[in-house]
């Protein structure tokens, strides 16, 4: 099974607005509360693009296609993007191979943390989206986890 959460924090090392730590089919995102909202979102995208050119990152598109960051001519990349789309909160939009977060300048890290907990677990369980992770694909489907 596939998780990925956000928590805001106050005990990241100085300077450090960021932190992810993955492992098998988790993905722990730490932000740096005090932080303002541009810089956590500016270094949260120089961290997510590292992970998703880890090549443990795919999307499935449309039934028939896997994208991965080695996808010729439309490789697979998450950004975040401060633009006011929703009210306090954030609005993806997918493609393939491209996933945009808008998030709303006028929120706190807090509130953002707390918005994309519930919008990524909404976002994941259309089933698009996996990890592979040491020989075992991660995704959202509760039976056992595959391995290659």
């Amino acid at each position: 099974m596939l998780h990925v959460s956000y928590e805001a924090r106050t005990d990241l090392p100085p300077g450090r607005f960021v932190q992810i730590n993955e492992d098998h089919g988790s993905v722990e995102i730490l932000l740096d509360q005090n932080a303002p909202l541009a810089d956590v979102v500016r270094q949260f995208n120089i961290e997510i693009d590292g992970m998703v050119r880890s090549g443990r990152w795919f999307q499935w598109w449309d039934d028939d296609e896997i994208v991965s960051c080695n996808t010729p001519g439309k490789p697979l990349r998450i950004e975040f993007l401060l633009e006011k789309r929703e009210h306090l909160g954030v609005a993806f939009e997918e493609r393939k191979g491209d996933l945009k977060a808008l998030v709303d300048p006028a929120i706190d890290v807090v509130r953002f943390a707390a918005v994309m907990n519930p919008l990524t677990a909404q976002h994941l369980s259309g089933g698009r989206w996996f990890q592979l992770y040491g020989g075992e694909i991660h995704d959202v489907a509760p039976e056992p986890m595959s391995q290659v």
